[in-house]
């Protein structure tokens, strides 16, 4: 058989019992050096590369330290998914149950909060600790959907012995992410699995159409609440005198007076009534409105020491492999925010290059395409809406009395894992020399 490239469509058209003993010979050829049959498919190839990485046994079990209970009802109320459990389970619980399968709910860190569908699967599900509580991450269980889906941060099918731990070669899975619409942050993974034998490709297509579908509840119920909150804000706006705006719990936008408009203003973790200072707007009176937050700029100057220069330290986390923060201090307080993969990606490159970057050289950086500045100037556009205190422009570039700290991973290979930006990527190569 030609070295060619395995799909989904292929392996469905083959006989059950065929396409099972190709995919043994497959994962059994690569992970002993030698050439397969067929190459697997690229997503699992680079996922058994991680696995060999970091030296995973193919032969563990796939058993982990379950949540507790208080702690797995913490994480179920705190997370965004809660809202749309009837959705998911509206469009995945009946099918599942129906082609004797699960369909499974995770939060950002791979953890099971919530699964659903066929019985006797279930118990199945309970022999491969697929259960409630259970950590479904690569580094806990090998290649699986749900692992591989939070490491490439896409939607992902594994079937049979595809996944890297031979525990799991009976089972098959597909997940998708599910993500915050408002900013693209990683809520959690829905998956359907069940055993090899109820393996169809349609199924990958199916969970992603659900976990948008998810998606656009989330959106429309964002939508609802900030319109109530505008219906509350435009007449308080109007009478305040000077520079003033609404925003939710979150810091999203609902009204505003006296400003340029923002989509989002980033608020510190332990915010109250009072009097605090904000990065992107200074100091200001807070007031809570139903729903949210009436921020009004005193317009009165800051003390020396807040003012432009106040931002005195900047702390790019980098160190962990989905989650992406930075950390702004100075004498006025300091406030941390979370990052998109693309914001991570931007801020790494300003941070190596404390000289500043054009617009071309950022697009060369991260697409490899020095001709795609638009794309660079509107992102950076959304990176200096929260960072205008640390960020400058004309080049771009963290301002020169800011001290940046960047925090890496400890193996080079961690870094921006899902990124292919070509100073990501030669950054790591370096690191590992």
């Amino acid at each position: 058989m030609k070295n060619t490239q395995l799909d989904m469509k292929r392996l469905a058209a083959m006989d059950a019992a065929q396409a099972t003993r190709l995919l043994h010979r497959v994962r059994e050829e690569t992970l002993a050096g030698r050439t397969p049959p067929i190459a697997p498919r690229p997503v699992i190839d680079a996922s058994w590369q991680r696995m060999a990485r970091i030296g995973l046994d193919p032969d563990q079990g796939t058993s982990s330290v379950l949540l507790r209970r208080e702690e797995l009802e913490r994480r179920r109320r705190s997370t965004l998914l809660s809202e749309v459990m009837e959705t998911l389970s509206g469009g995945l619980a009946g099918i599942a149950d129906a082609s004797l399968q699960i369909m499974v709910v995770t939060d950002e860190q791979g953890r099971v909060l919530w699964r659903e569908g066929n019985l006797a699967v279930m118990r199945q599900a309970n022999g491969i600790c697929l259960e409630e509580g259970a950590a479904w991450t690569e580094h806990t269980t090998g290649t699986n959907a749900v692992g591989t889906a939070l490491a490439m941060g896409r939607a992902v099918q594994v079937h049979s012995a595809e996944h890297y731990v031979h525990a799991l070669h009976n089972w098959t899975c597909a997940a998708a992410p599910v993500r915050d619409p408002r900013d693209q942050r990683l809520l959690g993974i829905l998956d359907v699995s069940g055993p090899a034998s109820s393996f169809h490709p349609a199924m990958l297509a199916l969970v992603g159409s659900v976990a948008r579908l998810a998606e656009a509840e989330m959106r429309e119920r964002h939508r609802r609440s900030v319109e109530r909150l505008r219906a509350v804000a435009a007449p308080i706006l109007c009478r305040v005198g000077g520079r003033a705006v609404a925003v939710d719990a979150h810091g999203w936008t609902a009204a505003v007076t006296g400003l340029a408009p923002v989509d989002r203003i980033a608020l510190p973790k332990s915010f109250r009534a009072g009097r605090a200072w904000l990065p992107s707007l200074g100091m200001c009176a807070v007031e809570p409105l139903p729903g949210g937050w009436l921020l009004r700029v005193e317009e009165e100057p800051p003390p020396a020491e807040a003012g432009p220069g106040a931002a005195g330290r900047v702390v790019l986390d980098l160190s962990r492999p989905r989650r992406w923060t930075v950390d702004v201090s100075g004498p006025a307080g300091s406030w941390q925010q979370e990052l998109s993969p693309r914001h991570a990606e931007l801020l790494y490159v300003l941070a190596l290059h404390r000289d500043g970057r054009t617009a071309a050289e950022l697009a060369q950086d991260v697409f490899g395409d020095r001709t795609r500045t638009v794309t660079v100037r509107a992102e950076m556009s959304r990176v200096r809406r929260n960072l205008a205190s640390v960020l400058a422009h004309r080049p771009y570039r963290f301002r020169e009395e800011v001290e940046v700290t960047v925090l890496r991973p400890d193996r080079p290979a961690d870094l921006l894992p899902h990124s292919t930006a070509p100073a990501v990527r030669a950054a790591r190569t370096e690191a590992a020399t």
